[in-house]
C-alpha cells in the first residue's frame, strides 16, 4: 500500500473518531432524545425507528462511494473494466426493492403513530387534570380552572398524573412545547387546541415558544415542574394565600407586550377568562367575560 493510500486511511478514521465524539456531545444535549414522559418516550421511540430504517440506505451508500472510488482508482490495474456492462437486473432489484420496502414499513409506523399519539387523544391515567395556556406577547398564562389559580411563565403539576392542556392564543400565533413531555402544538386566537402530557417522575424541564412570532419571542420560555401530589397540593395553597387576583382588568394588562417577564402567580378572579379569551375572536364583545 502506498504513502498516499496509508494517509487517506488515517485521515478518514481520524475523521470518523471526531464526528462520532461530536455526535455522542450533540445528541447528549438534545432533549426529545432523553425524554421524561410517556408522549415523550414514544415520540423518540418513532424517531429512531425512522432514523434507523433511512440509515439502512444511507449507509451502504456512503460505504459504496469510498469502497467503489478505492476499487477503481486510475493505479489499481487490478481492477475489471467492463466498458459494455450497463443492465443487472439483481442490482435493480436491489437498489429499487430496497427503498421501497422501508417506505412502506416507515409509513405503517407513522400511520400507528400518527394515530396512538394524536394530541387530543386522552391518556390512560389514575389522575387527570386540566390546565388552560394562553399564548401572548411573550409570556405563557396558565390558567387551573378547577384550583382557581393562574401563573406566567411557570407550570407545575403532579407526577404521573394525565394533564390535559386547552390551549388558545390572544396574541399572534404561536406554538406551545415542552420537549421533554412531547411534541408541539399550535396556539391560535379564536381556537382551542388540546394536548395531553404526563410526567414520568419529578423535575423540571423548560417548554418554549416553537413558532417565531415577534419581537419577544427569543424571550418567550417557561419552567414546568413536575412533583409529587403533596408538594403540587402544597405550592397550590401557598399561590392562593400570597398572590394578587387576576381579573379582567388585571388580564388586560397582563396581556399588553412585554419581554423577560419573570414568574408571577395569581389567584383566579374570574372563572370564565379562558372562555372569553377564545371568544372574543369570534364575535363582537360587550367587554363581559360572559357574553
Amino acid at each position: 500500500m502506498s504513502t498516499k493510500a496509508k494517509f487517506v486511511i488515517l485521515l478518514l478514521m481520524f475523521g470518523l473518531v471526531g464526528a462520532a465524539a461530536i455526535g455522542y456531545v450533540w445528541f447528549a444535549d438534545i432533549a426529545v432524545l432523553h425524554p421524561k414522559g410517556v408522549i415523550g418516550e414514544k415520540q423518540r421511540d418513532l424517531l429512531w425507528i425512522a432514523t434507523f430504517l433511512m440509515l439502512i440506505v444511507v449507509i451502504p451508500v456512503f460505504v459504496l462511494t469510498f469502497a467503489i472510488g478505492w476499487r477503481y482508482r486510475a493505479e489499481n490495474a487490478k481492477a475489471k473494466h467492463s466498458p459494455d456492462w450497463d443492465h443487472s437486473f439483481l442490482a435493480e432489484c436491489v437498489w429499487w426493492g430496497v427503498p421501497c420496502a422501508i417506505i412502506v414499513i416507515l409509513g405503517v409506523y407513522t400511520y400507528k403513530g400518527c394515530h396512538e399519539l394524536d394530541p387530543f387523544k386522552p391518556l390512560e391515567a389514575e389522575k387527570e387534570m386540566t390546565i388552560q395556556v394562553v399564548a401572548l406577547r411573550w409570556k405563557w398564562l396558565f390558567i387551573y380552572p378547577e384550583q382557581k389559580i393562574a401563573t406566567v411563565n411557570f407550570v407545575q403539576f403532579p407526577e404521573k398524573t394525565s394533564i390535559h392542556f386547552e390551549i388558545t392564543s390572544d396574541a399572534p400565533m404561536n406554538s406551545f412545547w415542552i420537549p421533554e413531555l412531547g411534541g408541539q402544538v399550535y396556539a391560535m386566537s379564536g381556537m382551542r387546541s388540546e394536548l395531553y402530557l404526563m410526567a414520568n417522575g419529578v423535575g423540571e424541564y423548560r417548554g418554549s415558544s416553537a413558532n417565531i412570532s415577534g419581537k419577544g419571542f427569543s424571550s418567550m420560555f417557561f419552567t414546568a415542574a413536575s412533583t409529587s401530589e403533596e408538594e403540587f397540593s402544597s405550592w397550590v395553597e401557598t399561590v392562593r394565600g400570597e398572590s394578587p387576583s387576576l381579573g379582567m382588568e388585571e388580564y388586560k394588562k397582563l396581556a399588553s407586550p412585554s419581554e423577560y417577564n419573570p414568574p408571577a402567580f395569581y389567584v383566579l378572579g374570574d372563572d370564565g377568562l379562558f372562555n372569553w379569551i377564545v371568544m372574543k375572536y369570534m364575535m363582537p364583545m360587550d367587554g363581559s367575560p360572559h357574553h
